[in-house]
């Protein structure tokens, strides 16, 4: 097995005669990015050599990161097993920077770690301080406005995926351990993460065609970031086709896009959002497609298709945010989304695109193919292709059996003669039947 490339957060060495070179790594790695993962165990092409573990190899470790790690930090060591080959997998994270290894000071370049001079350290945090003076700031809303059921279940989740150390954790220690306090106040990053204030928007829509017109559901929810990804996570999983598959005597329901994808979309979006915009996040499910759109514009000179061919160095708008969403694995590898987030839908077979507009960023997950004249076919018993009105009527007719046709006029603003055309051929290729009187009967949904 190919465990992959190495990146501005991963790095491998293939044995722990390599620790020396591992604590260069590790600290460049946090002076860069405050978080990482390190294996022993794979080679730097992504081949799975494999490492003898022991009590001891684990200690050999824990003791040189110990001494020569600076200012110390206190990452999660512990044996991993793949392809039946044993691991040692390094989870580190760390918020005082600058870091040194052996008194020396590396900041991370793509896969490189790189020795730099007081001066340039110094330049570099200046220029980090400045992108995140907006998340260090102090919020309008007071420690006692968190949510601790949000709090409680991200460090349950991070000590769960081993990428916080074990312990007993409170609410004040988490929150001062990833500086969300400023003073008696939480941080902007604090609030948008874990308040109670109702800091964040998610407009939510489910859509009759592919266009913004005629909906049939439309929510918007107010609640933190951790509140949110579950909630939008829901929506789409409530709102998309599932299959079943059997499996012996198991049977499986599995959405059509899968979840993973949905989840990294999701987080990434609002990892990289621009909180102090105008406009808010969105999702739209479509009968053809599902959007996911996230406030702020592209951060990165890097276009998207340079970092999923490459390894271009990270930039990141929301540092602590993302570091949160790393750390309970709502981002599975930090600053690598749009790597990731191809892989998976190559995986699933999923067609994707993304739009970068003036005012934010939208990532398109397409759920079948439309024909050139705009034609979707439906889910109906016969393989019947329909207009974009005729799919609206006749899915604004599974909810509402018993509209007339001045409301469906209403709601798709289409004249009534052309919504009596669209019944009329609905009706012709056997999809609907009426019931009834035209005053009091209903439609019926083959």
């Amino acid at each position: 097995m190919n465990y992959g490339k190495e990146t501005e957060t991963l790095e491998f060495k293939k044995t722990t005669g390599e620790l020396k070179a591992a604590m260069v790594s590790i600290s460049a790695i946090l002076n860069k990015h405050g978080v990482g993962t390190l294996f022993f165990g794979i080679k730097p092409n992504g081949d799975i050599s494999g490492q003898e573990v022991t009590e001891s190899s684990l200690r050999d470790v824990s003791r040189m990161i110990y001494e020569s790690i600076h200012p110390q930090i206190f990452p999660v060591i512990r044996e991993e097993v793949i392809d039946q080959k044993q691991l040692i997998r390094v989870e580190f994270s760390g918020d005082n920077m600058p870091y040194s290894a052996f008194g020396r000071y590396y900041l991370r370049t793509a896969d490189e770690d790189r020795e730099v001079s007081p001066e340039e350290l110094r330049s570099f945090f200046m220029a980090s301080e400045s992108r995140s003076g907006w998340e260090k700031a102090a919020s309008s809303a007071v420690i006692s406005q968190v949510d601790r059921n949000a709090v409680k279940r991200f460090w349950e989740t991070a000590v769960a995926a081993g990428r916080l150390p074990s312990a007993r954790y409170t609410t004040p220690m988490i929150l001062k351990r990833f500086g969300l306090v400023n003073g008696e106040h939480l941080t902007n990053a604090g609030e948008i993460l874990f308040g109670n204030t109702d800091p964040v928007t998610l407009k939510v829509a489910v859509f009759a065609t592919d266009e913004k017109l005629t909906f049939l559901d439309m929510k918007m929810y107010e609640d933190n970031i951790m509140n949110l990804l579950k909630t939008g996570e829901e929506y789409i999983l409530k709102n998309i086709r599932w299959r079943a598959s059997i499996s012996g005597m198991e049977r499986e329901e599995i959405p059509e896009i899968p979840v993973a994808v949905i989840r990294e979309v999701l987080a990434n979006g609002f990892a990289h959002a621009l909180y102090t915009g105008l406009t808010h996040h969105e999702i739209c499910i479509h009968p053809g497609m599902v959007t996911i759109y996230s406030p702020g514009t592209y951060a990165s000179k890097y276009s998207p298709e340079e970092y999923i061919q490459g390894n271009c160095e990270s930039v990141i708008r929301n540092g602590t945010i993302s570091k949160i969403l790393y750390l309970n694995k709502s981002i599975e590898q930090f600053g690598s989304g749009f790597k990731r987030i191809d892989s998976l839908c190559k995986d699933a077979r999923v067609k994707y695109a993304y739009e970068s507009g003036k005012a934010g960023f939208k990532f398109t997950l397409f759920r079948k193919t439309v024909d050139k004249d705009g034609n979707v076919t439906v889910n109906v018993p016969q393989n019947v292709t329909v207009n974009k009105t005729e799919q609206a009527v006749y899915a604004l007719l599974k909810d509402y059996p018993d509209f007339t046709r001045e409301q469906l006029a209403d709601k798709t603003a289409k004249t009534v003669r052309t919504i009596q055309r669209t019944l009329d051929s609905l009706r012709d290729k056997g999809l609907i039947e009426r019931i009834g009187s035209d005053k009091n009967g209903q439609w019926i949904i083959k």
